[in-house]
């Protein structure tokens, strides 16, 4: 799934962890729950987000390709 990504930008939370209600439904990146990302974040298992706005939060592409490229 890394291979579809882009070389650099961000990706939002339900763009990494899947979205099934969507139309069309997004496919999940990394298949794990939105409690387990977070403490995952938390610990540092999963990539530190960056605050594009006051309500807005994404991680880097780059931080996430490595993360899977890790997994494998």
């Amino acid at each position: 799934m890394a291979d579809n990504l882009p070389q650099t930008g961000f990706l939002r939370q339900r763009q990494i962890l899947g979205d099934p209600k969507a139309q069309p439904p997004i496919p999940a990146i990394i298949p794990v729950g939105k409690s387990t990302w977070w403490a995952g974040v938390k610990s540092g298992r999963f990539p530190q987000p960056v605050k594009l706005g006051p309500r807005t939060t994404a991680w880097r592409v780059e931080d996430i390709r490595r993360l899977c490229e890790g997994a494998k």
